[in-house]
């Protein structure tokens, strides 16, 4: 048999078993006796190298636990080194599936000092969509909050409103179409109360609401208005440098049409907030607590105070600083009448994690629990009763702020993206990808001798984010569709030419 043979002979070779078109499992993943591999990353410490999508290097994940308990949907995280962590990095939204392969990743763009924070699936207008919020941060954020739809094109950039601008810690769209979200300011203050200097600085929690269309401010909250400065775990010091933030806003829900719950890192507290008057209706936790606190109901430094029906809350519990407590993801009951909090379960990590700050606990639909926790670079998902049935990991010097799992479905608005090298004899590897496409189960091969004139060739499965193709054909030109499992064509790559 010569080195080169015709498509005729090629498209027999593909019938006959597919001796002429092999599939490299890229990545890591299943390899053909005929593929050339692909290095993947050791133990989940390398970023990702893509040959289609040079320009994308999300870090590489270590799956550690995954069953086929898991609620279905891909795990949405936005990494970030932690503080003080040396070397590059791509602080991105990125989605991820069960394996720890990448599905969509978004380096964010213009400006290499932003980071991306929060990242989720919400609703808007009885769409899902993406939403993130992206920016400069320095314990606080000051940036803005973004909004895209299923093809990743961003339908609006939502804004603080009142002249300040939007933190990181809580972009919440409600039913109505507005936005909820958390901002610091710094407000000068006379700090000699609490042992700090008569000049000081003092950072105001400030929860809003902002209709996203217009960007008319209808509720602002401030902390300082309703929230003594006594409340708080922290005192400043009398030289301190820099504003003290005695309240640390970080998240906001909605209780119910009239109030909403807002969380408070630095008092330990979850509070009850009228929502007309901003009035605190009642303080859950804290030197201030108006329940009563049932055993391991009390928090110390915790995020993500969310309400579910029937008085229902879930809370990440990051733990006492300065004790080393265990974090954990808790389920209070409250009853409101008997003003009474018990605790109804908790999640923990079986290595025993302490996560100094942020995480969050996500309340699946089948009943499952999904943590992210925090300035540990872990997520896991629970069973109801409390298996681990998926964990994951970045490396050491990772962490993302919140992590979740949701459904989605990913139709980019570009192009497959194809690469081809040549190899021995004649044959030539092709590279394919689409980022954040998620219906796609073939990679269909196309040949022909001019770009008008292709034809197909054969098709092998879609393995992980990139595939790799290896074939052996006379024809010039070659491009690459992507099927889904029906067979509908959802795209189509640009066409190259071989050795050209």
């Amino acid at each position: 048999m010569s080195s080169k043979i015709t498509r005729r002979r090629f498209l027999g070779a593909v019938a006959a078993g597919g001796a002429w078109i092999t599939l490299t499992g890229t990545l890591g993943c299943e390899q053909s006796p005929r593929a050339r591999a692909i290095a993947s990353p050791a133990r989940g410490e390398e970023p990702w190298t893509f040959r289609s999508r040079p320009d994308l290097s999300p870090p590489a994940i270590k799956v550690n636990t995954n069953s086929s308990a898991t609620a279905p949907g891909y795990v949405f995280v936005s990494p970030k080194k932690e503080p003080g962590a040396s070397g590059p990095s791509e602080d991105a939204p990125l989605i991820l599936d069960d394996r720890g392969q990448p599905v969509w990743f978004h380096p964010v763009q213009g400006d290499e000092e932003k980071d991306a924070f929060n990242f989720e699936v919400q609703s808007y207008k009885g769409e899902t969509v993406l939403t993130w919020w992206e920016g400069h941060h320095t314990g606080f954020g000051q940036g803005e909050y973004v909004i895209c739809n299923h093809s990743y094109r961003e339908i609006t950039r939502v804004r603080a409103g009142n002249g300040y601008e939007g933190d990181h810690h809580e972009f919440l769209i409600t039913p109505e179409g507005t936005a909820l979200i958390t901002i610091y300011s710094e407000v000068p203050m006379d700090l000699s109360s609490v042992g700090g200097p008569t000049d000081g600085t003092v950072l105001d929690g400030i929860a809003q609401e902002v209709d996203i269309e217009t960007g008319e401010v209808l509720f602002e909250w401030h902390s300082l208005e309703h929230v003594a400065l006594e409340e708080s775990y922290y005192r400043p010091k009398e030289d301190q440098e820099g504003s003290f933030d005695y309240f640390h806003i970080n998240s906001i829900d909605i209780h119910d049409d009239g109030h909403l719950l807002i969380s408070a890192r630095r008092t330990s507290t979850v509070y009850k907030i009228d929502r007309k008057t901003g009035e605190v209706v009642w303080r859950l936790g804290g030197v201030k607590s108006d329940f009563e606190m049932g055993f391991g109901t009390r928090t110390d430094y915790q995020h993500d105070a969310r309400y579910h029906s029937g008085g229902i809350l879930t809370i990440f519990d990051n733990g006492s600083v300065y004790k080393d407590a265990q974090s954990r993801g808790i389920v209070v009951e409250i009853d409101e009448d008997a003003m009474s909090a018990t605790l109804v379960s908790e999640y923990t990590h079986p290595d025993k994690i302490f996560s100094d700050t942020q995480g969050n606990v996500q309340v699946l639909p089948n009943g499952n629990v999904f943590v992210g926790w925090g300035s540990e670079p872990f997520f896991s998902e629970f069973s109801h009763d409390g298996e681990l049935v998926f964990d994951a990991s970045f490396a050491p010097e990772l962490e993302s702020y919140r992590a979740f799992r949701f459904p989605w479905e990913g139709r980019p608005w570009d192009t497959p993206a194809v690469v081809a090298e040549p190899g021995l004899e004649g044959e030539v590897t092709l590279y394919v990808s689409w980022n954040g496409a998620t219906e796609v189960e073939t990679w269909e091969v196309l040949a022909g001798s001019g770009p008008g004139k292709l034809e197909p060739v054969g098709s092998v499965p879609r393995k992980g984010f990139e595939t790799a193709l290896t074939l052996q054909t006379d024809e010039p030109y070659v491009a690459v569709k992507a099927t889904d499992s029906s067979g509908r064509v959802l795209g189509t790559s640009k066409t190259l030419k071989l050795g050209g």
